[in-house]
């Protein structure tokens, strides 16, 4: 056989390769590393990090013991080396199943839970299995951008549905009405708020799920952020209304054990009517899960242990310190005259503010903000466009006191630097 040249070679680098770079791009990752790439190297004050919510960087947010000594027990067993079953392991399932059903007024079941890598790929599965010729997905804006490009990726048509400032972030439930048609499969309702940082309520998510059976589509309810609450509105699963319409839960270890590097997620499937079965969504959960890879099996067999010994003091401790940073937060962006916050966050690990460019002097748009604060400060926070929300910004609180204070400092002196001249 001869020399292999550029042009005898039929795969890979054409395509759709073109998609896959605008999706990648769409991510909060890709969108931060556009920020990123303006930081000022002869800036020797240390990055503030305020786009992505990852308090493990920071010593106060270490998980619990009872996590580290499970994963450690977990591998030094030699009984978590082998593959694991494609849906994931039994009693790691059992665990999240029973845990989950705390919530419900019915019980899950191990079959009803499926473990992914991340909740990233929980969204992946379900938005392939979902995608068909001509179909749409109706997703939140401003929302989670990853869901915009997994979409792209699968050809699923995307409309977005608003949340409403004024409202305390609530779902337009008139809009979603009028965007829905024969072809929509699901909506996604993200509770805790990524990125408004808001706490539905009980008589809400009701009225969405009631909006979902009339429309006949299913609700993706990512719950990611599920017990990070802190404000009035206590945390209400999707799936207490499982009953009245089917729902895809997702969830994962990363944000309520501070742990987003063990990529440990999952897919629950509420459905006491068993309607996810008698149309056979169920069947092509499992069918594509064959052809995906599974959480590491270590972790796996960590779960049980992780899940059912945490004490409730590290929660409650975790919650404290993202309550005041919070509040620190809502605080301090008073400070700063071209930035308004509609609503106090209430949960979650972020903020939704709005920039007034009216105020500004040589700043035409949210991404040109984020670029020179970068540049000019070191501080990182990402673009409203990357959720959808032109001139607005997502600001994550959940870092460290002294790194918050210090990150809106910054900011508010890159205010005072730019401010147009009364």
């Amino acid at each position: 056989m001869g020399a292999m040249d550029n042009k005898s070679i039929k795969w890979g680098f054409h395509g759709n390769n073109g998609e896959l770079k605008m999706a990648s791009a769409m991510t909060i990752r890709g969108v931060q590393s556009t920020v990123m790439a303006n930081l000022n190297e002869a800036d020797n004050r240390p990055m503030i990090p305020l786009a992505q919510g990852d308090p493990s960087s920071f010593t106060c947010f270490r998980t619990t013991p009872v996590a580290e000594d499970a994963i450690v027990d977990a591998v030094r067993s030699a009984n978590f080396n082998c593959y694991a079953p494609a849906v994931g392991i039994l009693p790691a399932r059992r665990s999240i199943a029973e845990s989950l059903s705390r919530d419900l007024p019915y019980n899950l079941s191990p079959d009803d839970v499926y473990l992914t890598v991340g909740a990233e790929q929980a969204i992946e599965i379900i938005l392939t299995v979902l995608a068909r010729p001509g179909a749409n997905i109706l997703l939140p804006r401003p929302g989670y951008p990853f869901y915009e490009a997994r979409a792209a990726v699968s050809h699923l048509e995307v409309r977005h549905f608003d949340l409403l400032p004024e409202k305390g972030w609530e779902v337009d439930l008139d809009g979603v009405e009028n965007l829905a048609d024969d072809k929509t499969v699901a909506m996604v309702i993200i509770n805790p708020g990524n990125p408004c940082g808001n706490v539905f309520t009980y008589e809400h998510l009701k009225k969405v799920a009631e909006t979902a059976r009339r429309l006949g589509i299913l609700v993706i309810a990512d719950e990611v952020y599920d017990h990070l609450v802190f404000g009035s509105n206590p945390f209400v699963p999707m799936g207490v209304f499982g009953s009245i319409i089917p729902v895809l839960t997702l969830g994962s270890l990363s944000k309520s054990w501070i742990v987003p590097g063990w990529r440990l997620g999952w897919i629950a499937t509420s459905d006491p009517n068993g309607i996810l079965h008698t149309t056979g969504i169920t069947e092509y959960l499992k069918s594509y899960i064959y052809l995906t890879s599974d959480p590491a099996t270590i972790i796996q067999g960590a779960v049980p242990r992780i899940i059912e010994r945490t004490p409730e003091d590290f929660f409650s401790k975790i919650i404290g310190m993202i309550k005041e940073a919070a509040d620190t937060c809502y605080d301090r962006l008073k400070e700063i005259p071209c930035i308004t916050c509609p609503h106090k966050p209430e949960g979650s690990m972020f903020v939704m503010v709005k920039l007034n460019l009216q105020l500004l002097e040589g700043i035409n748009d949210d991404m040109e903000f984020c670029i020179k604060l970068a540049k000019e400060e070191s501080v990182i926070v990402l673009p409203g466009i990357a959720m959808g929300m032109k001139n607005w910004l997502r600001i994550t609180f959940a870092v460290a006191t002294s790194s918050l204070e210090d990150g809106l400092g910054r900011i508010k002196a890159f205010y005072l630097r730019h401010a147009k001249k009364k």
